[in-house]
């Protein structure tokens, strides 16, 4: 029975010197690099510009409302002062929620749209891991490493991995 242990603590103290090779991955710079991610910006760049611009129309409206209502304020009775102010209240009000709207929007779009590529990843990171020999992988935001002996950034050949696997669009 000691001679088990001995051997135990012995073959854990050859084993935590060995290195231990950490894999680094930047999934943000592989979704932007590939061509299907590219495609992907394209989109929601788009979908982005179509919601500012709709914004932009309703923001006019609302400065152009406040020029004429500071115009008109020293003619206007209270009554109606205040039915203008309030006007123009809501219509700031709805502008907020509808901004707020749109960003969730794009926000889903965004997700929905690299969920497919995030599952395509996967596996390719794995293969890419173990012909470099890493014990593990890190995505650089989620999890940064301040320091490992020794590391590796896979993020490359994972781009290059991914749009032989999966060309075009």
């Amino acid at each position: 029975m000691k001679t088990f242990f001995a051997f135990l603590i012995l073959s854990l103290c050859v084993s935590a010197q060995a290195t231990v090779l950490v894999g680094l991955v930047d999934i943000q710079k592989i979704i932007t690099t590939i061509k299907e991610g590219k495609g992907v910006q394209k989109t929601l760049e788009k979908a982005f510009n179509d919601k500012k611009s709709v914004l932009k129309k309703d923001e006019d409206k609302i400065k152009k409302a406040q020029e004429d209502y500071k115009k008109q304020s020293m003619v206007l009775a209270d009554q109606a002062r205040m039915t203008k102010e309030r006007e123009i209240q809501e219509q700031m009000m709805k502008l907020q929620s509808k901004t707020m709207e749109f960003q969730k929007e794009i926000q889903k779009m965004e997700q929905d749209m690299k969920k497919p590529i995030l599952e395509k990843l996967r596996p390719i990171i794995d293969e890419i891991s173990k012909a470099n020999a890493v014990a593990m992988t890190f995505e650089l935001s989620a999890a940064p490493i301040i320091y490992a002996e020794a590391k590796k950034d896979l993020t490359e050949e994972v781009i290059k991995a991914y749009d032989k696997k999966y060309p075009g669009k």
